[in-house]
């Protein structure tokens, strides 16, 4: 073999273990670049279920806090709504032998406090109604003070009030309130005075019992 044939061999031959260092170089990079992206998914992952199984730890928690507190109750036939329990009385009396009737479960004629319970009161006693006439005492009276309406309290005390709903109608000797009406209810301002002699239903009201 000729000078020139030898030295083309040696040049082919260190071409070739070149390119496969280069090949093998490329590789090891292919292999760390994947090696960093498994690590790095394997570490989001880890905390990522971390974080995940804290919040699943945290939300039992506060199952088990929410169910451990005892759920506001009523006695039977009484109704709940939110912290307050409701009787609808089915026979009629006046004023005063409606508010001793309530008196004797421990609670009152019902003393409302928002028009948020002045509302579910409305839709409830419509519901009840059988006539027009067919209406619910509620604890408002003037009968201490004529023209000056009085609200009972839970305690047996009472406090002068001008209600901002009132059709500001001269009571006329009319000194206890009631509620309801048929049909849908429209307006919020529907407490109508009415002689305490009369005979009308009561609402009973008394705050809910805690379930133990």
């Amino acid at each position: 073999m000729s000078r020139r044939s030898h030295r083309e061999g040696k040049a082919r031959a260190g071409s070739k273990v070149t390119k496969e260092r280069v090949g093998l170089v490329v590789l090891g990079a292919l292999l760390a670049a994947s090696l960093i992206v498994i690590y790095r998914v394997s570490f989001e992952n880890f905390w990522t279920n971390r974080r995940l199984q804290t919040l699943k730890e945290e939300t039992e928690a506060l199952k088990r806090n929410c169910s451990d507190k005892p759920s506001p109750v009523c006695d039977e036939a009484w109704e709940r709504h939110g912290e307050k329990c409701y009787y609808f009385s089915t026979f009629k009396s006046s004023w005063d032998i409606g508010r001793r009737f309530c008196k004797e479960f421990g609670a009152d004629l019902v003393k409302i406090d928002s028009e948020e319970e002045q509302r579910f009161l409305l839709n409830k006693v419509k519901d009840i109604m059988t006539e027009e006439e067919d209406k619910f005492w509620i604890g408002l009276t003037d009968s201490k003070t004529e023209g000056k309406w009085v609200l009972q309290f839970w305690w047996n005390d009472s406090k002068p009030i001008e209600p901002d709903n009132w059709p500001g109608e001269d009571p006329d000797g009319e000194d206890c309130v009631r509620m309801g009406e048929l049909g849908p209810v429209t307006k919020l301002n529907r407490w109508l005075d009415k002689s305490c002699k009369v005979a009308q239903r009561s609402i009973c009201e008394k705050p809910a019992k805690r379930r133990q």
